[in-house]
């Protein structure tokens, strides 16, 4: 019998908000344990919440921005459940009426022409938990308050995604989507945008969903892939051995490359779900709703149609470039100064990415900004300089975060396209390798490769590659 996976997200977004959902507290990551707390978020008694104008506007954003309905009146539930990471015994969330549902987005499969589109079922407000640590060596647990009440959104997904590689496909848009929002900062790593998979098996043409498990906590692309792989095939070996699924809450160890039980799943109703008495119904003026979408910048999957069919880029260029918001913003940037879409592109997607990567820096910390790229195309676009001198440049500006114009001064890299100097280099070359000559003579074309290498090297680089291939052919013939 051949299974097919079935798999559904629960993707939590932090809102990229200064203070916590319901008090005053700090968002900031790194603090000392416990600092940003108080007695709002420590849930002692007598303390209220009071919900953070903020957060909410940034969670209609991204209602907005996912095709999601926006309900104009949501309401805050309490969820029950005993865990030390979470100082009230309960966790203020959206159950009943949550601030959007019935969404999608559209993911871009390698081979398949045509778009899928994933449902949102809904998207709902909640705090965070705190952070608790084990510690190895004895039986003892430390607990890190300062994440509680930091302000949430959980997009949770149709299960409408059938492979590991769907998954993060989709992982990556609905990223992408919220950071060009200013929503999230998408810091995976901090804990900032993080999953949960909910991942089933059942027999290839059945159209009923299989027992499921969660894998809980994923905070990367690479380990959410792994992940969900992972319990496929687990799954699939207890099916075909004649096992069943058991319902459960799985984590993920990305050192040993394989997942463990961490408990029993539980269902709605384990939760006790009932309005939280402290909190009114959060109702959305109308007009603040149209002013939040009229601000709303343009999204990855626009921006990228318009470089394809306003800037002729190719498809694949256009999605390396609105990757991400900054990238984009810094490619329409080098643009106003350079003014030439091809080699603007090339030069952002391919070398600077390139240098940007090998020194372990993204876009946002690069140390060239988008004007000081766009000074370095104009002179390579002028003839001042050649590629081969640009190159070497481009990385010097990394180094030392000098210009272009005065690295070349420094280091006299200007191109060479005076025409009797270049024709005295091509008359040397030509007179030190007679029988190449003759072979060239001879039909042997290709030796045109060999006499540039030579010129090249002789001007350090800053023959006028133009000009030589001319001198060449007509000395040549």
């Amino acid at each position: 019998m051949d299974f097919e996976p079935v798999i559904g997200l629960e993707v939590h977004v932090q809102l990229k908000t200064a203070s916590k959902i319901f008090c005053n507290c700090s968002t900031a990551f790194g603090a000392a344990p416990n600092a940003h707390t108080c007695p709002v978020c420590l849930a002692l008694p007598g303390s209220l919440p009071v919900l953070n104008r903020k957060a909410a506007e940034l969670a209609v954003k991204a209602v907005l921005a996912t095709h999601c309905t926006l309900n104009r009146e949501s309401r805050f539930d309490r969820k029950n459940y005993f865990y030390p990471d979470l100082p009230k015994a309960y966790q203020i969330s959206q159950f009943t009426m949550p601030i959007g549902e019935h969404g999608w987005l559209e993911i871009e499969m390698e081979g398949r022409p045509e778009k899928k589109r994933i449902g949102i079922t809904r998207i709902h407000m909640e705090e965070d938990a705190g952070k608790s640590s084990h510690d190895p060596f004895r039986p003892a647990s430390l607990v890190d308050l300062n994440r509680a009440g930091t302000p949430l959104i959980e997009v949770v997904s149709e299960p409408d995604l059938s492979s590991p590689a769907e998954a993060v496909a989709y992982l990556r848009q609905l990223h992408a989507i919220v950071r060009y929002l200013d929503v999230c900062d998408g810091n995976m790593e901090e804990g900032s945008f993080r999953c949960d998979a909910n991942v089933s098996l059942r027999p290839k043409g059945e159209t009923k969903l299989g027992t499921r498990t969660e894998l809980k906590n994923l905070n990367s692309f690479r380990y959410i892939e792994k992940a969900i792989s992972y319990e496929i095939k687990r799954q699939e070996s207890i099916l075909r051995s004649g096992g069943t699924i058991t319902q459960e809450t799985r984590l993920w160890d990305s050192v040993k490359n394989q997942s463990f039980a961490m408990r029993s799943k539980e269902e709605a109703h384990d939760y006790r779900y009932f309005p939280d008495p402290d909190l009114v119904p959060l109702v959305l003026d109308e007009n603040w709703i149209q002013v939040i979408q009229k601000n709303l910048p343009e999204l990855p999957e626009a921006r990228k149609l318009r470089f394809i069919n306003e800037m002729g880029l190719k498809p694949d260029d256009a999605a390396t470039l609105t990757a991400s918001r900054e990238l984009a913003d810094y490619f329409e940037s080098c643009l106003t100064t350079s003014n030439n879409v091809r080699r603007c592109t090339s030069w952002v997607a391919v070398h600077l990415l390139g240098l940007l990567n090998a020194k372990g820096l993204s876009i946002d910390s690069t140390p060239i900004s988008a004007e000081a790229l766009g000074e370095l195309l104009q002179l390579l676009e002028k003839g001042e300089i050649n590629d081969k001198i640009a190159k070497e440049v481009l990385e010097e500006m990394a180094e030392t975060q000098k210009t272009a114009q005065a690295i070349i001064h420094e280091k006299g890299l200007s191109q060479v396209s005076d025409t009797s100097e270049l024709e005295t280099m091509v008359l040397r070359v030509l007179e030190e390798n007679p029988a190449e000559v003759e072979a060239y003579k001879g039909g042997k074309t290709k030796l045109m490769a060999f006499f540039m290498g030579k010129i090249m090297k002789a001007s350090r680089g800053q023959a006028n590659p133009k000009m030589v291939t001319e001198l060449l052919q007509r000395m040549l013939q």
